[in-house]
């Protein structure tokens, strides 16, 4: 059992959207490929990944790190010491070797990438759907069959006007999302009372609503902005300031009413717990939303989720950021609080399978072995269109 080749491209998103602090018209993402000797149905198991929205493709560090390091590996090096699956976990150590700690950045984005990769072979290996193998390895069998997501959109379009907006939400609750998230920060605070109320109009109940500033705001404007919105019940704001100000971010919870939620933009279990030490956040209250896909994957996942638990945080409070296929098999697996989820944008990346249903707000993960990318056909197609 050995990994024969992987394969890398950058793909562009192709996005006219933007919200408080970029657009995404030039941002790209990395997909691979890992392709190997095991053979089921006379075909190679190949696992697939691909890094979240947010953050530009990574390839030199893939290409001159990350993928070297792991085909020069003993092909035992990188099994179980079954030597029946491919072993992530000795993957990570590998791919890792020679690199000082601190400084993540995009290094933590093309070791995401690879990861998810693994792991979805690791599961179509053992022939069952990633959230059952999460399961039964690290969460004591336990699963949710249904998982919670919300419908993140509401960007900053050109043109785009009150109507519009409220026309996307619609569209959302129309697939059978209950709750919803937008942009705020990226116009005047008068537009963006004016655009969460046009909103609240669509969606009804305030707490089916969350607000995420991308980390614009400085401290006075967090403060203006933190008013208003504790006007409206909202289910959260979001990302208030930058992602490493935990001082900005622990003033803020301390007098905001509505709940905070960050930590799509911290790449390690370390930045994680200072987020938990000094940010002020409050485990019964607020949010946290770690993304598994930039952050080193699901092996650093698993830490973060262990070191959470020891600030008394439970994982039902973790709602990771990426509104992809492999976070939804975290969510359940794990049994998290939830999953985001891009109906219309950052397609064929954002999203689920093409006949998965979301009924009232919940959806069931694929029942495919592996992550279930192969139910997205537009996305499979363009794997196969890079050359994957």
């Amino acid at each position: 059992m050995k990994i024969k080749e992987i394969r890398h491209r950058a793909a562009p998103l192709q996005s006219s959207i933007r919200n408080a602090m970029i657009d995404f018209s030039q941002m790209t993402v990395s997909t691979v490929a890992i392709i190997t000797d095991v053979l089921r149905e006379g075909k190679p198991v190949i696992g697939y990944g691909f890094n979240s929205n947010g953050r530009y493709a990574p390839e030199g560090i893939l290409a001159d790190r990350i993928i070297p390091r792991l085909m020069a590996a003993k092909a035992e090096d990188l099994l179980t010491d079954e030597g029946d699956n491919f072993d992530p976990f000795k993957a990570r150590q590998i791919m890792m070797k020679n690199e000082k700690p601190g400084g993540h950045g995009e290094r933590s984005v093309a070791v995401g990438v690879i990861d998810m990769a693994l792991w979805d072979l690791v599961a179509k290996i053992e022939g069952k759907p990633l959230y059952r193998v999460l399961g039964e390895r690290f969460n004591g069998g336990r699963i949710d069959e249904k998982v919670a997501i919300y419908a993140a959109g509401g960007y900053y379009y050109p043109g785009q006007g009150l109507q519009q907006l409220k026309d996307e939400m619609k569209s959302y609750l129309d697939q059978g999302y209950t709750s919803v998230k937008m942009k705020i920060g990226g116009a005047s605070l008068e537009e963006d009372r004016r655009r969460i109320e046009a909103v609240l109009e669509v969606v009804g109940r305030r707490e089916d609503l969350a607000v995420d500033a991308n980390g614009r705001f400085g401290l006075h404007e967090a403060i203006a902005y933190s008013e208003v919105i504790d006007e409206y019940g909202l289910r959260w704001f979001e990302e208030v300031g930058d992602p490493l100000d935990f001082l900005l971010n622990a003033t803020i919870s301390s007098v905001s009413q509505t709940p905070i939620a960050t930590g799509e933009n911290l790449f390690s279990m370390v930045d994680a717990r200072n987020l938990l030490r000094y940010g002020g956040m409050n485990p019964n209250r607020d949010w946290l939303q770690f993304d598994p896909a930039l952050s080193y994957g699901l092996v650093e996942f698993l830490q973060t989720l262990e070191m959470m638990k020891n600030y008394g945080w439970s994982p039902r409070r973790c709602i990771p950021h990426g509104g992809h296929q492999f976070a939804l098999h975290i969510a359940a697996g794990l049994q998290l609080g939830g999953n985001e989820s891009y109906p219309l944008v950052f397609q064929p990346y954002g999203g689920f399978g093409d006949t998965i249903a979301i009924e009232n707000g919940l959806i069931t993960p694929p029942q495919v072995p592996g992550i279930g990318f192969e139910l997205k056909s537009e996305l499979m197609k363009t794997f196969v269109t890079l050359g994957l």
